[in-house]
């Protein structure tokens, strides 16, 4: 796979407490106008995202393609995968708030694939994810996947 760079712009006025900031895909200009504050980061969402939930996203992605390559690569393509991907932070005693947790659920429609094999790619797609290794560095990664019944 080729080196891979992506770039984000942020701009952030004002204090932490009533302050407030936007995010803007400067790479692929996909979002350009996504608020965040702190307010809205620690209670209701109120239609703005926060760092957190931009990691659940990236998280969530980079386990889904990596699943749906390795039940490609067994010869087993899936129809679909759905992914939830929770991020918790909390107060860790001596550091402050951390990301502690990062849970994975996720529904996989793959025709031909047995429990097994299904697992299997399952473990090889966190192994293989980034976003797992990078997180797991620092928290738990946990990953609750399974095939839908027909």
């Amino acid at each position: 796979m080729p080196r891979i760079v992506r770039e984000a712009d942020v701009v952030w006025e004002g204090n932490v407490a009533r302050g407030a900031g936007r995010i803007a895909a400067a790479t692929s200009g996909a979002f350009t106008d996504l608020g965040y504050s702190l307010p809205t980061r620690i209670g209701a969402a109120e239609g703005k995202t926060s760092p957190e939930e931009l990691l659940a996203a990236a998280h969530g992605a980079c386990f889904a393609m990596g699943l749906a390559s390795e039940l490609t690569s067994a010869g087993t393509p899936p129809e679909r995968l759905t992914v939830h991907c929770t991020i918790t932070m909390d107060e860790v005693e001596g550091r402050g708030h951390q990301i502690v947790r990062s849970a994975i659920d996720a529904v996989g429609v793959v025709l031909g694939a047995d429990g097994e094999g299904f697992a299997q790619a399952v473990v090889d797609a966190d192994n293989g994810c980034p976003f797992s290794a990078l997180i797991r560095a620092s928290a738990d990664v946990t990953i609750d996947a399974r095939l839908e019944e027909e």
